[in-house]
């Protein structure tokens, strides 16, 4: 569901260039930001906020459930909250299984050798 998977290749977008990607005010954004804890886009050393691919698509992300599903702050906070337990969870699976193969091919290795 990456938002920018358009073809555009900047590294770091202005707050402006968000705001009208994304249909709304700065301001929202800002306050976005103070809503929900995913969202932290980088200051520069001028103190404008910088915005990689990743915080666009948490901010497109946050835009889809607030406009489009229709859920409140705290419901779209909550769903935030799920799907990073969810992707953390999922991550810690892969790490587990590349363990588990890891024995398991030393296992083989002991095997042969005896």
């Amino acid at each position: 569901m990456a938002m920018l998977d358009t073809g555009i290749t900047k590294l770091y977008y202005t707050i402006s260039e968000v705001a009208n990607l994304m249909e709304e005010e700065a301001h929202v954004l800002r306050y976005w930001e103070s809503e929900f804890d995913v969202l932290r886009p980088r200051k520069n050393r001028a103190g404008k906020r910088v915005y990689t691919k990743d915080d666009i698509d948490v901010v497109y992300r946050v835009r889809h459930l607030l406009r489009d599903e229709k859920f409140t702050i705290d419901g779209a906070r909550q769903i935030l909250k799920k799907e990073k337990k969810a992707s953390k969870e999922g991550s810690s699976s892969v790490e587990e299984l590349k363990e588990i193969k890891l024995f398991f091919e030393k296992m083989l290795d002991r095997v042969k050798v005896d």
